[in-house]
């Protein structure tokens, strides 16, 4: 019988393009940190992000999909977007695994600008799961039942800042690369005080 730890080893990113939201802000640091600690691999592939397009909610964009097509279909989202900041909850183990993330609510400004990438009119693959935003802690490394418990025991006091999108091809095992930076252009919007 196999384990879904064995699957999710073997598990590739599909080759497309992805849309992240990198962290900004007071939290950035201790995020990055907290990936070099608990996962080096996982920290020297991306800095800490949100996955807006390609593993949950939707898949990636189609490959070989224009730089110029992905300007003027997601620019337009990007610069109708607010900075958000953002609480993140505390860290979840996925489902049996060693992947160790810390949630975000999936409502509010977050599913709003996931919903407005996904009408943008792009081409996107299957998704695996329904949205759910988080931020990854450790997705590469096999845990020791002392690490898990450090990990699950962390509490980030400061929100999160998006204030851009981010569009990287991915084929694995090639490493990904950045297509295109899209700031976000209107002030600052908060989220509520909150996370679920």
């Amino acid at each position: 019988m196999r384990h879904l730890d064995d699957e999710l080893e073997e598990w590739q990113r599909p080759a497309g393009i992805f849309v992240l939201a990198p962290i900004a802000g007071p939290a950035a640091p201790v995020l990055a940190e907290l990936q070099r600690r608990f996962d080096p691999k996982l920290a020297g592939s991306q800095p800490p992000h949100i996955t807006l397009a390609g593993s949950s909610g939707v898949g990636p964009i189609r490959p070989g999909t224009a730089v110029g097509e992905l300007r003027r279909l997601l620019e337009p989202v990007a610069r109708a977007t607010p900075v958000l900041r953002l609480v993140l909850g505390p860290p979840q183990r996925f489902m049996q695994s060693d992947i160790v993330s810390l949630p975000l609510d999936p409502h509010g400004p977050i599913r709003a600008l996931h919903d407005r990438i996904a009408r943008s009119g792009l081409s996107f693959g299957p998704a695996r799961f329904t949205f759910t935003p988080h931020v990854t802690l450790s997705l590469y490394r096999t845990l020791t039942p002392a690490a898990a418990r450090a990990l699950l025991g962390v509490r980030l006091e400061d929100p999160i800042v998006l204030d851009r999108l981010v569009l990287s091809a991915t084929d694995d095992p090639r490493p990904p690369r950045t297509l295109l930076t899209l700031p976000f252009g209107l002030p600052s919007v908060r989220a509520p005080a909150s996370a679920s």
